[in-house]
């Protein structure tokens, strides 16, 4: 039997999954990659511009991932039914997993770590491709690359929204789909806003991730093993 389906609940999970130094770490090189060399009030509107492609790409990736789970969910009821509780576990023990690696690199950070971040083989690639990014759209096909591939590293509380999703059909998950994409995205939207606004460049925004990933990754592991803590206790 799925939980029920409360507002704080599914704020809670997406609150979670929100947080996602990966897809910070990509935004911030699509905005550096935007506004270089280029004209001060040119550069701005394109950071904008760049930053709100990006994250719709991330907003509709985990939308797809959501609506694909909500009707995996529907096919499998009947196992559902009577394997609930061990596939709670699964994603429970999944999700300390992640967090004891996250945790670990606060203690012994090392890029490209298993489990936590992008591999190094894949991020020099990535980087070549983000630097030749010129325009908004290319800023959304790098937002569907990786939404598309390092999402299903972190969307253990996405399963676990989405199972209780499964009950209401696709068209009745959709509107708490998109609640929750939303509060996904809240982070990437606060780091275009601030470098549009001039609060802080993309670099500047960089350097501060750079001192702080140990931190950040220490936060997250937190997060997660409380996360799996609270499911096989019953309280999420």
């Amino acid at each position: 039997m799925a939980d029920p389906i409360t507002l704080g609940r599914i704020t809670i999970l997406a609150f979670i999954n929100s947080v996602n130094p990966c897809q910070i770490a990509m935004l911030i090189l699509v905005l550096v990659a935007i506004m270089g060399g280029q004209e001060e009030v040119k550069a701005k509107k394109r950071i904008l511009y760049a930053g709100l492609a990006f994250i719709s790409a991330i907003f509709l990736g985990y939308l797809f991932y959501g609506l694909v789970l909500v009707q995996l969910f529907q096919t499998f009821t009947s196992f559902l039914l009577t394997g609930s509780v061990y596939l709670k576990y699964f994603i429970a023990i999944f999700s300390m997993v992640i967090g004891a690696l996250q945790i670990k690199d606060f203690f012994m950070y090392k890029p490209g770590s298993l489990g936590t971040e992008m591999p190094i083989w894949m991020r020099s690639k990535a980087k070549r491709i983000i630097e030749k990014i010129t325009s908004p759209a290319g800023a959304f096909v790098i937002g569907i690359i990786i939404s598309l591939f390092l999402t299903p590293c972190t969307m253990a509380p996405l399963l676990v929204a989405t199972e209780s999703l499964a009950n209401l059909g696709l068209l009745g998950a959709l509107p708490w789909l998109l609640y929750f994409n939303l509060i996904i995205v809240l982070p990437l939207l606060i780091i275009t806003f601030i470098v549009y606004k001039g609060l802080g460049s993309a670099q500047q925004v960089s350097d501060w991730r750079a001192r702080n990933i140990r931190k950040m990754h220490l936060i997250a592991g937190i997060i997660f093993l409380l996360v799996g803590f609270s499911l096989l206790l019953g309280w999420l």
